[in-house]
């Protein structure tokens, strides 16, 4: 078959177009994967739950495209 990925992204139904199968919601566009708004160890905290929530796709079976747990929020 090939190997698993996961896309973390910004825009779920552009990922969904070009056919990514895990695809992780992430914050915001111009900052995916933190809040430059938080403090160093939020951002880590998020950056955290990001990567573990894609390690975590990357082990589940799935047949068809799959949209794994809504988007962490930065609040």
């Amino acid at each position: 078959m090939g190997l698993p990925t996961a896309h973390i992204c910004s825009i779920v139904p552009i990922s969904k177009t070009v056919g990514a199968n895990r695809i992780i919601p992430s914050i915001a566009i111009p900052h995916p994967l933190g809040d430059p708004d938080k403090s160093p160890d939020e951002e880590k905290a998020i950056r955290r739950r990001l990567v573990e929530q894609a390690l975590a796709a990357l082990g589940t079976d799935i047949s068809d495209q799959h949209v794994f747990d809504e988007p962490i929020s930065s609040d």
